[in-house]
């Protein structure tokens, strides 16, 4: 082998080396931090069928508590979360510990490429050109490979058939993609479920700004994949921008074409300034693609909940329809409980009520704080009082 292409290879492999170390402290970080609140935990991986290596964070038992079989709970992170979310209120509040202390095990699973599974067998996220692909990926591809690769991990290790399955937000999209696309699957493996604000249909979607600005979502994905900006985390950003910067020097990416001047005057953000990139810092923020993003947006914009949104002619190819083909939740028949609130500006009643109507197992059930949000589930205190006692009384009625 050549110096040169001795050196390219040390230099690639130094720098995936460097990467699963920061993955690695992460986790054991995360699985410290619960002992020390006086819990057993455990970090298991799972690789799925195209590559990603996943981590899922394990409570086996609540303090006090013995090894031994027990009902397993599994639990799923929304967008841009992450495992870590579902501990943040602390043992007497956060539902993972909550969970474990009633008597389940629980398994917290984290989607590809967020900060506790931003790994592939091959495939370099920091790498400028391998990044597009590791981030190729929407929250169908979560729902439909991520999912049953942990879920079948975690019955499989703890010897189970079935477990009971927790989402929230994005958390929930995942359940409605698998289980309406593999009904079989989600039927034999999944016992109930209970999705916390979980996000499906976008008829009614309530928060205006973010309406208004997925007219542009296709222009944003492939502004951002011009970009280079395939990552949404705090530190991709930054890093997206200083790559952009050093290449192009400070470029005015909406000049010339009208649909990207429409898109930079309703957003207000019309060209990256100077050498830097302000943006909002989100506490233990977990990581998305831009592509999973933008298919929320392309979903708002046209009211519906389908496939990926490729265009005409490629969906023809594809789907074999000009359109994406939308969910058939009637196909679901897991027991599913769907709580949602009213100060929800990601989830309207509405679209909450029509979607338990189409799915026949499901229910409905609105939490009793009018103000309780969107984020609550996780951040919120009486989180406990008004979800976490209810969903645990639920999964009791399984033991009787």
């Amino acid at each position: 082998m050549e110096a040169p292409v001795l050196v390219v290879v040390l230099a690639a492999a130094l720098s995936v080396s460097a990467q699963t170390d920061i993955r690695e402290t992460r986790n054991i970080r995360l699985i410290d931090r619960i002992k020390s609140q006086g819990y057993p935990a455990e970090l298991h991986q799972v690789t799925t069928i195209d590559g990603y290596v996943l981590s899922l964070h394990r409570i086996p038992y609540g303090r006090g508590g013995s090894p031994g079989p027990r009902p397993v709970v599994f639990v799923m992170h929304g967008l841009l979360s992450a495992s870590s979310h579902f501990l943040h209120m602390g043992p007497e509040y956060a539902i993972a510990y909550n969970l474990a202390d009633a008597g389940y095990d629980v398994w917290m699973g984290n989607q590809r490429g967020n900060r506790y599974s931003r790994e592939h067998v091959s495939l370099n996220p920091n790498d400028a050109k391998e990044k597009l692909e590791f981030f190729d990926f929407s929250w169908e591809d979560v729902g439909t490979i991520d999912l049953p690769a942990m879920i079948d991990y975690a019955l499989a290790f703890t010897g189970q058939e079935k477990l009971h399955y927790i989402g929230h937000s994005q958390g929930g999209t995942v359940f409605l993609v698998l289980a309406s696309m593999n009904p079989e699957y989600s039927n034999k493996k999944i016992a109930s479920a209970h999705l916390l604000a979980g996000v499906g249909f976008m008829e009614n979607f309530p928060f205006a700004p973010l309406r208004r600005l997925s007219d542009f979502a296709n222009i944003i994905y492939t502004l951002g994949t011009r970009l280079g900006i395939v990552e949404i985390s705090f530190d991709a950003l930054r890093r997206s921008a200083r790559q952009t910067i050093e290449q192009n020097g400070v470029v005015d990416y909406c000049a010339g074409d009208d649909e990207y001047k429409a898109f930079c005057e309703t957003t207000g953000v019309p060209y990256l300034m100077g050498n830097r990139l302000t943006l909002p810092v989100i506490p233990d923020m977990g990581g998305s693609s831009l592509k999973q993003i933008v298919h929320f947006g392309q979903n708002i914009k046209d009211g519906r909940f389908r496939r990926w949104d490729y265009g005409p002619l490629t969906n023809l190819r594809v789907y074999r329809t000009l359109t994406p083909p939308s969910f058939d939740l009637s196909k679901i028949t897991v027991d599913v409980t769907m709580h949602y609130s009213l100060s929800d500006i990601v989830l309207h009643e509405i679209d909450v009520l029509a979607m338990a109507a189409v799915m026949p197992n499901t229910k409905a059930r609105k939490i009793e704080r009018n103000t309780f949000r969107h984020e609550d589930y996780i951040f919120s205190k009486d989180s406990k009082e008004l979800v976490n006692d209810y969903i645990i009384e639920a999964l009791h009625q399984f033991l009787v």
